[in-house]
């Protein structure tokens, strides 16, 4: 297949790329890995009328460490992620993600900004941005804005991003170093995860003070199971979490398993990375 017409345009600064943004609104796409875009091109599943191609805007690929977060540029590669010493060490959980995405090559020219503003239901950043209190940072020619994951996310491949707004960096609270477990289901590897799981949770007095429960492939986007958070924190107990994630959805059932197959892979992934993130925390312990 071969995508339909569109006029390809590669701006040279950040600044360059809003005024495109500015003048073509909804009639535009960005192009910031191509590794979702390009292939809906194909298919013709998207038929913009203007391509804007991030690809020699500079200062976009930078991993920032910051007082309690980590700031990921929109043009940082999941390899990127997936190798370097700063996410390993602030954002363990971010840098074991990127290692399900796809294949190798996929991983080299795969963006983190630009599988955030694709907001596909079942990819892995989406989760990890909502495990680990992250929030998604917007510029337009008229200003910047930040928005949490709860409000970017609002259903399959939407967002609550502008048509004149460009995802610049997204940025991930690093509290949850210590204390977190991420596992999904892939019918092959490299497959698209057909259920995500992350769970991430901070110390509090006497026990665990915050948890975080987050998942796809369980709705038309990724989304935090405040029951199964609540669950963990008054029990400390994997398999009642994974029990009550598996009850607080009904998964549509699709060509990869019914819904007592979707609700059955929550469970199984839930109890996997609630157990991680328990056993990372008693490890953690003076007496552990």
């Amino acid at each position: 297949m071969k995508p339909p017409k569109f006029r390809y345009h590669a701006p040279s600064s950040q600044a360059e790329a809003l005024d495109l943004l500015n003048a073509y609104g909804d009639e535009a796409v960005v192009l910031s890995g191509g590794q979702s875009l390009i292939p809906m091109l194909n298919l013709r599943l998207a038929r913009p009328a203007e391509v804007i191609d991030l690809g020699s805007v500079g200062g976009m690929d930078l991993i920032v460490t910051e007082p309690d977060a980590v700031s990921v540029g929109a043009r940082v590669t999941h390899r990127q992620m997936e190798a370097d010493p700063d996410i390993a060490r602030h954002l363990p959980m971010a840098r074991d993600a990127a290692g399900f995405i796809g294949f190798r090559a996929i991983r080299n020219r795969g963006t983190v900004g630009g599988s955030v503003a694709h907001a596909d239901p079942s990819a892995e950043w989406p989760v990890v941005l909502l495990a680990l209190d992250g929030s998604v940072d917007l510029r337009s020619k008229s200003g910047a804005r930040c928005l949490g994951g709860d409000d970017f996310f609002q259903t399959v491949f939407t967002t609550g991003r502008q048509a004149d707004e460009l995802v610049v960096s997204v940025r991930f609270a690093s509290r949850f170093a210590d204390n977190w477990g991420f596992s999904e289901f892939q019918r092959r590897t490299g497959d698209f995860a057909v259920v995500v799981a992350a769970v991430a949770c901070a110390a509090g007095s006497g026990g665990i003070g915050e948890a975080r429960v987050a998942l796809a492939g369980v709705a038309d986007r990724p989304v935090r199971c405040p029951e199964a958070e609540e669950a963990l924190i008054a029990t400390e107990d994997p398999q009642a979490v994974a029990e009550v994630a598996r009850d607080a959805f009904d998964p549509v059932g699709d060509s990869h398993g019914s819904t007592a197959h979707r609700k059955q892979l929550v469970y199984a992934q839930v109890l996997r990375a609630a157990g991680e993130a328990l056993a990372r925390r008693d490890k953690g312990r003076p007496d552990g």
